[in-house]
């Protein structure tokens, strides 16, 4: 059963790089952002996916625990790329 979680996680993971070329060759501070936060959300997405996959509750957590923090990230780079601090 693990064994068909694997693809998925990889595709994952390979558009994890792909964000990561846009976070790095992003023209404005906003595409980056974006990125980042397309970061994000994939690795989110991957541990919950292998949180399924082994049957283990703390990728889960860790990954409602990486949602929170990351939502505080994103709103602190908006208001920083907005002039507001």
């Amino acid at each position: 059963m693990i064994e068909l979680w694997y693809p998925v996680v990889f595709i994952l993971v390979v558009l994890m790089g792909l964000a990561m070329v846009r976070l790095y060759l992003g023209p404005t501070p906003a595409d980056r952002a974006v990125a980042v936060d397309t970061v994000n959300t994939f690795t989110i997405a991957a541990l919950v996916l292998l949180g399924t996959a082994f049957r283990e509750i703390i990728f889960v957590d860790v990954a409602i625990v990486y949602a929170v923090l990351s939502y505080v990230s994103t709103l602190f780079i908006a208001k920083y790329i907005g002039g507001e601090f």
